[in-house]
């Protein structure tokens, strides 16, 4: 089936949250202006779709059913947004698979809903991955809003009444000040000026966002301090303080990081060579949201891949492995926000059975990845295996290679005042080679 593409204006980028969303307008519209008017050729170049190359798309809005007419809908096509006619019925959310044909877009079928956990789960990551925005630098945007004063450096589309705007930065606030200083990080290696660092670490890893829907189910008192839940307060916030439902949110394009376009599933994540962008000193309240909105999908995408990799079986490993990937947000000396990336998996342990009385004994596996600044990236590797504990540390700077070797007596020292027994340690440079996911095409299957 043909979807014909009328020529039209590409809809921008920045979506306000006071209207409906912004949609392309057909050739011919008196209300378009002709200089902006695009050709189909040149919309669908734009996606970068050769001729019988195929792709998939979701619908996001119907704007015009009619019973005898094309229906005209908006395509989410490559991350971008096209208007299109049709004569098959459609509903906001459908994926389906279209082909370029010439200048015309030809339906090639609808993607049903997969029937399995594993490949809605899937389907849910595959969805997210082009929307992702590094949560240290919206949290250093964030910070950045709160230093000048969120009322004065925010735009707003409409005039706030004061108590709503103090409500909007005291959200902000929450947020950040929640997040663990490098003093607080200084503990978990044994300051003694923590008298608990275990139950810091526990905390640290609890609150990062990956486990927020388990822990409002189980305590919802206990979640308040939740990276995910603190960003959705300060969108429902923004929100009421605009006098818009939570269906405005819903409409918005989110900001996304090029690293994570470029690299959406790889973790940790590796360090990139371009320099991050420097925090606005304003932004409109429709920037601000739609940054919280690459902030959560951030989130959510580690919460789907995590459950990914648990869930995965294949010929080589039929006993899949339970992986939890975790960044965790936290300020260095100069109270910037920054985040160390965690990957923790848990290989082996099968129970205990009749016809195979010994047990294989867990090993657990930990990925710790955090930029240093001045010390560089810094990837630290552990395994753990009863009383038996591995250690590998990589560092990409030579100065802090030395240093690294250095402070290995001392470490092993360390691990053995804790009853473990150090099978080995040493330190290398470079950057250990991260493990990646890929999506087919169908978006349900997934390797490694």
């Amino acid at each position: 089936m043909k979807i014909p593409v009328p020529g039209q204006s590409t809809p921008p980028s920045d979506q306000s949250t006071s209207g409906k969303a912004s949609t392309a307008k057909p050739a011919g519209d008196s209300q378009t202006a002709p200089q902006q008017a695009l050709s189909p050729r040149q919309l669908l170049d734009q996606l970068q779709l050769r001729h019988n190359q195929e792709s998939l798309a979701r619908v996001t809005q119907v704007l015009q059913k009619t019973a005898t007419a094309p229906e005209q809908l908006l395509l989410e096509v490559r991350g971008k947004a096209l208007l299109v006619n049709s004569d098959t019925r459609l509903q906001p959310g459908d994926l389906v698979k279209i082909m370029r044909a010439g200048n015309e877009l030809r339906l090639l079928g609808q993607i049903q809903s997969p029937t399995t956990p594993e490949a809605r789960i899937a389907q849910q990551l595959a969805q997210h991955l082009p929307w992702q925005h590094k949560l240290d630098q919206g949290l250093a945007q964030l910070a950045k809003l709160l230093q000048n004063g969120a009322t004065s450096s925010i735009p707003q589309q409409q005039p706030l009444k004061a108590p709503m705007a103090e409500s909007v930065q005291a959200a902000v606030r929450q947020l950040v000040q929640q997040l663990p200083s490098s003093t607080t990080l200084a503990s978990l290696a044994g300051s003694p000026s923590e008298s608990n660092p275990v139950e810091s670490l526990r905390t640290w890893i609890r609150d990062s966002g990956l486990f927020a829907e388990s822990r409002l189910a189980q305590a919802p008192q206990t979640a308040q301090t939740d990276l995910k839940l603190a960003l959705n307060r300060v969108i429902t916030t923004l929100l009421t303080a605009q006098g818009e439902q939570s269906e405005a949110f819903n409409r918005l394009t989110p900001l996304t990081s090029q690293d994570l376009v470029q690299s959406p599933l790889q973790f940790p994540q590796p360090p990139s060579s371009q320099a991050p962008p420097a925090a606005q000193e304003s932004m409109t309240t429709g920037q601000m949201l739609r940054l919280l909105a690459g902030m959560l999908n951030r989130i959510t995408v580690n919460q789907l891949h995590s459950q990914t990799l648990t869930t995965r079986t294949t010929v080589d490993a039929p006993a899949a492995t339970p992986t939890w990937l975790l960044e965790l947000p936290w300020l260095d000396a100069q109270n910037q926000p920054r985040t160390a990336q965690m990957r923790i998996e848990r290989h082996g342990g099968e129970e205990e059975r009749a016809d195979r009385p010994r047990q294989r004994v867990a090993e657990w596996r930990l990925t710790l990845a955090m930029d240093l600044d001045e010390a560089g990236t810094v990837t630290f590797e552990m395994g753990l295996q009863k009383q038996q504990v591995s250690a590998r540390i990589w560092a990409e700077k030579s100065a802090t290679l030395r240093q690294a070797n250095a402070e290995l007596p001392a470490l092993r020292q360390r691990l053995g005042e804790l009853g473990l027994d150090v099978v080995e340690l040493e330190c290398r440079r470079g950057q250990p080679q991260g493990s990646k996911t890929q999506l087919d095409h169908r978006l349900v299957d997934v390797r490694a």
